[in-house]
């Protein structure tokens, strides 16, 4: 199977070396064409010009910025795209782009699933990417095994369906970092120790991914970049772009994107759980741990 992958950047680096180690031969494009040139040792082929990346491939994978990026990229590959091609769209979009981008390819007798991801950059170097995918069963069975080579897919619905299901993923990451954040202030300015409270609370009803990860990069003050807040203020528009359309009213997403707006204004490169830093923001003269902020 042919596979050409579109966008090099913190995720799709390492989303390809999952491809090549399970065997695939993997096409690398990127705006930047030494981040493709980079995977060249890894035995990926690295190629400059976007119409030659993708003439030919049975499976283009794109892992663009956002859904403008694809559009662009999408619109100026496909005169070169063979028939019946499959793209896979792995970029975090709206539902409405993902909708659009599967009508342009349908109208030009190709083939689409949106299929974003949730697991960040050490999801992505261990393989264990919770894929979402939006498609129809029969495409999505051609593109389950290539999929699974990067993490656990799951067909969630028809196209653009992928998009709702992360970013229903990503309400409860943007809500759960932002509680966490609150949790260990609170524990910390009422004179407890809050790693120790975040130790007693762990394997209760309160434990997630979110508590055990981004909890630790808290107390540690580490906010390099696995997510960017960036990324995360996008998805929460997008969240609420997606009610909007829906004609549904989320009350506690309006707030937490105020959150991120904040710290959006400072941090916007630092890592989501920087919810924490804009919370401190909030409360003057409190502070969680006393190490140092790690910010890059």
């Amino acid at each position: 199977m042919r596979i050409t992958f579109l966008g090099i950047g913190l995720m799709g680096d390492p989303m390809v070396r999952r491809l090549l180690n399970s065997g695939y031969s993997v096409k690398a494009w990127n705006r930047t064409h030494s981040k493709a040139q980079a995977l060249a040792e890894a035995g990926a082929v690295p190629v400059q010009q976007l119409d030659e990346a993708v003439r030919d491939a049975d499976i283009v994978i794109s892992m663009l910025e956002a859904g403008p990026t694809v559009a662009l990229v999408l619109e100026a590959a496909l005169p070169a795209l063979a028939p019946n091609a499959l793209w896979i769209d792995m970029s975090s979009t709206r539902q409405s782009e993902a909708q659009q981008f599967h009508a342009l390819l349908a109208a030009q007798g190709r083939r689409f699933i949106d299929a974003p991801v949730s697991g960040g950059v050490g999801g992505a170097q261990a393989g264990t990417l919770a894929i979402m995918a939006g498609g129809s069963a029969q495409d999505f069975a051609q593109a389950e095994p290539v999929l699974a080579a990067m993490g656990r897919p799951t067909l969630v619905g028809p196209a653009g369906s992928g998009q709702v299901s992360k970013l229903c993923n990503q309400l409860i990451v943007g809500a759960t970092l932002n509680i966490v954040a609150e949790a260990l202030l609170l524990a910390q300015a009422a004179g407890a120790d809050p790693a120790a409270v975040r130790t007693a609370i762990r394997g209760g009803f309160a434990e997630s991914k979110i508590l055990e990860v981004h909890g630790q990069r808290m107390l540690e003050r580490n906010f390099v970049a696995g997510g960017q807040v960036k990324t995360q203020i996008k998805d929460q528009r997008n969240i609420l772009a997606a009610a909007a359309a829906a004609g549904v009213t989320l009350p506690v997403t309006e707030l937490v994107t105020q959150r991120y707006e904040t710290i959006e204004q400072v941090y916007p490169q630092a890592d989501h759980s920087a919810a924490l830093l804009a919370l401190e923001r909030l409360n003057p003269g409190q502070r969680v741990g006393t190490a140092p902020d790690k910010l890059a």
